[in-house]
């Protein structure tokens, strides 16, 4: 493990226990598969970043922006993260905090767009003499 990586990993840590309150609500919604039965990790690292949620699966990434990532030097930050997971393979789904507060279905229903849909279930194998 790189050395980036291992601190990513103590800091998600940190960060999980600390989440702000529009990233524990949206966490409380899309947690145990509640989205298209999708799994999410919270404070997931990727490389030298930490993703607010990624649906490893998926490759799908979920940030929630809160007013801080407005200013010029943040705007900046966010975008080399942003190019740096999708270099890698990543989408990457950004939603404010006041979405999250005030339209919370609308931001359900967008990470489940965005999410391949769920696979249909196997019908069962045929029992002996079936064929």
């Amino acid at each position: 493990m790189r050395d980036n990586e291992k601190q990513s990993r103590a800091f998600a840590k940190q960060l999980r226990r600390k989440m702000p309150r529009s990233e524990a609500l949206l966490w409380s919604y899309i947690r145990n598969g509640a989205v298209s039965g999708a799994r999410f990790r919270r404070q997931h690292p990727i490389g030298p970043y930490i993703a607010d949620f990624a649906c490893v699966a998926a490759k799908l990434v979920v940030e929630v922006d809160g007013y801080t990532h407005w200013t010029p030097e943040q705007l900046a930050h966010d975008a080399r993260r942003t190019n740096y997971l999708i270099e890698r393979g990543w989408r990457v789904l950004r939603v404010t905090s006041a979405d999250v507060y005030d339209n919370l279905a609308g931001v359900w229903e967008t990470i489940a767009h965005h999410l391949p849909p769920p696979a249909a279930s196997q019908p069962p194998p045929p029992q002996a003499g079936e064929e």
